[in-house]
């Protein structure tokens, strides 16, 4: 890697006096420095998901935590190794740079990150930028557009999709959950299908459910008397005529279930969102 760079460099000043490596730009990511050791758990904490994990040596154990796509779970395989390196790329395009070295008792075991301590990388055309996705989930929740009203109702709970905005490849849901009763609603989940409009009663219910690309907004319960906002990203869709989209959710230990039918007049209504 040294003669490589120093090869490079050669070459520029060889031809600088061409003015071909005049636009040329570079600059250095400082690694973070990290303490791993072999009876504890390092956890490096990243603002998005994990996509790829190098690691300098086979010293490093490196995981992603079970069930949190950014949470990377680090420990020594050995005592006393030498500093390595560790590099991590996450959802967002951004490239983290890390310098392990081995220590009895780590300064820090938990360590949360931020995108200043990053470098910016150029991700692939195909990949789904993360940050993108909840800026515009974020913009969605800030707006005050109605331009689709469903709702549904029981128990003192009602359902309700009061906005749909498009961007791109992306559709993005604003749903309330009202609870006007005493008694807190749990949720079990929230879940979309499109199903059959109409099928034999003798026959299953035909159903696909989509899963969303990102969630904005506290999914566990809603407390009395009150509502709560929440924003689905799912993926760019139209929905046929013989079909529907469900919006389902479902109450932990209850049975205050509700249900949006989501119809493609309904799509067609989607508002462009304008970053």
């Amino acid at each position: 890697m040294r003669i490589f760079l120093l090869c490079q460099l050669l070459l520029c000043l060889f031809l600088h006096s061409t003015g071909i490596c005049q636009g040329i730009e570079s600059s250095v990511i400082a690694p973070f420095p990290l303490e791993v050791t072999t009876g504890k758990t390092t956890h490096l904490i990243f603002p998005f998901s994990i996509k790829t994990v190098d690691r300098g040596s086979p010293d490093v154990l490196a995981q992603k935590a079970t069930g949190a796509e950014n949470i990377l779970q680090l420990k020594a395989a050995k005592p006393d190794f030498d500093t390595t390196n560790l590099t991590v790329i996450t959802a967002d395009g951004k490239l983290f740079s890390f310098l392990v070295g081995y220590a009895d008792e780590p300064h820090s075991l938990n360590i949360q990150l931020t995108t200043s301590a990053s470098q910016i990388v150029q991700m692939g055309s195909t990949e789904m930028n993360e940050a993108r996705i909840s800026d515009a989930a974020k913009e969605v929740d800030a707006g005050q557009a109605g331009n689709v009203s469903l709702k549904d109702k029981t128990s003192q709970t009602e359902l309700s999709l009061s906005a749909l905005y498009v961007d791109e490849d992306l559709l993005l849901y604003k749903i309330d959950l009202a609870n006007n009763s005493a008694i807190k609603y749990d949720i079990e989940n929230l879940r979309f299908f499109v199903r059959d409009k109409n099928h034999p009663k003798r026959t299953a219910i035909q159903e696909t459910e989509i899963k969303p690309l990102h969630i904005l907004g506290d999914t566990n319960a809603v407390a009395p008397r009150s509502s709560h906002s929440f924003v689905y990203v799912l993926p760019k869709m139209t929905i046929p005529d013989k079909k529907y989209l469900a919006v389902q959710v479902q109450e932990k230990n209850g049975g205050r279930h509700l249900t949006l039918k989501v119809r493609n007049r309904h799509v067609l209504k989607a508002l462009t969102l304008n970053h």
